[in-house]
C-alpha cells in the first residue's frame, strides 16, 4: 500500500484546510486509516482515525469538534477537514494505514504499517 498525502499549506488562525490521503496498491488490505502530526521539536502525535470499511472514528481531545475525518472508498482517499485552526496545529501531518492483523490501537503510531510522506500545515497567528 502506498499513501500520498496532500493539501497542506499556510493559513491564518481561524481558517480551514482539507488534507487528502490517496491510497494505492493493495488498498483492500487496509483496516484503519489515521492522521498523525509532528509539531516542530516534538514527537509524532495522534490526530484522528477511522476504520476503512466501517464507521468507527476516534479523535484527539485537542482537535475534537474542529477536525473531521472522512473517507471516499470509491476514490481510495481519506480526508481530514480542519476548521478553526490554531497556531498550535502547526505541524507536519502524516496519514497512515493499518492491516487487519495489526494491533487495534489506532491512537498509537506502532499500530500502522504504512505511512505517507507528510504534508506541512502552518497556522499563523
Amino acid at each position: 500500500v502506498q499513501l500520498q498525502a496532500s493539501g497542506g499549506g499556510l493559513v491564518q488562525a481561524g481558517g480551514s484546510l482539507r488534507l487528502s490521503c490517496k491510497a494505492s496498491g493493495r488498498s483492500n488490505n487496509i483496516y484503519t486509516m489515521g492522521w498523525f502530526r509532528q509539531p516542530p521539536g516534538k514527537e509524532r502525535e495522534f490526530v484522528a482515525a477511522r476504520t476503512w470499511s466501517g464507521g468507527n472514528t476516534a479523535y484527539a481531545d485537542s482537535v475534537k469538534g474542529r477536525f473531521t475525518i472522512s473517507k471516499d472508498i470509491a476514490k481510495n482517499t481519506l480526508y481530514l477537514q480542519m476548521n478553526s485552526l490554531k497556531p498550535e496545529d502547526t505541524a507536519v501531518y502524516y496519514c497512515a494505514a493499518s492491516r487487519p492483523f495489526d494491533s487495534n490501537t489506532p491512537r498509537y503510531p506502532t499500530s500502522y504499517a504504512y505511512w505517507g510522506q507528510g504534508t506541512q500545515v502552518t497556522v499563523s497567528s
